[in-house]
């Protein structure tokens, strides 16, 4: 019930408590505050278990605690697993791709633990420097600007576009 109150909070309640009150009245506070608390409980089991009723036994293993969203997903998604989202998760190492991005970035070697990405295929050149002419010919430098064209050259034109 006390969530965010401290063992020094509590006892500072308690003696502003004790001033408020004064010692005569405290206990007769405590007790209607109690009643109250015990009321309020007793009033939401009923309204919770009239709902119950109201729903039919299709729904005898509902519980209120599953309509938070974050419980209907654990309960609903998580542990059922029909998605395969294990899996993928197993599949899945953050570390080690963030060392390849890093790899990439940085221009170093390849990383001593071959990854499934290098193995399938090249690997990503993210560096500055422009790639070596492989077989099939040089490819165009994407980050290098494109000269001006000539004055009497026009620019392209996209009947669709306009």
């Amino acid at each position: 019930m006390f969530f965010d109150i401290g063992p020094l909070e509590l006892v500072a309640l308690v003696i502003l408590a004790v001033l408020i009150f004064g010692p005569d009245k405290l206990p007769k506070v405590i007790q209607d505050v109690t009643g109250f608390i015990r009321k309020v409980r007793q009033f939401s089991d009923n309204a919770k278990e009239d709902i119950r009723s109201e729903l039919g036994p299709e729904f005898k293993d509902f519980e209120f605690e599953d309509l938070k969203p974050r419980n209907f997903v654990r309960k609903h998604v998580l542990e059922k697993d029909e998605f395969g989202l294990q899996e993928i998760r197993n599949g899945f190492d953050l570390r080690q791709e963030m060392a390849e991005v890093t790899e990439a970035v940085n221009g170093t070697g390849p990383s001593s633990a071959p990854s499934p990405s290098s193995a399938a295929g090249s690997r990503l050149n993210l560096s500055k420097e422009p790639p070596a002419a492989g077989p099939g010919g040089g490819s165009p430098d994407l980050l290098k600007k494109p000269g001006r064209p000539a004055r009497t050259e026009h620019p392209p034109f996209d009947s669709d576009a306009t």
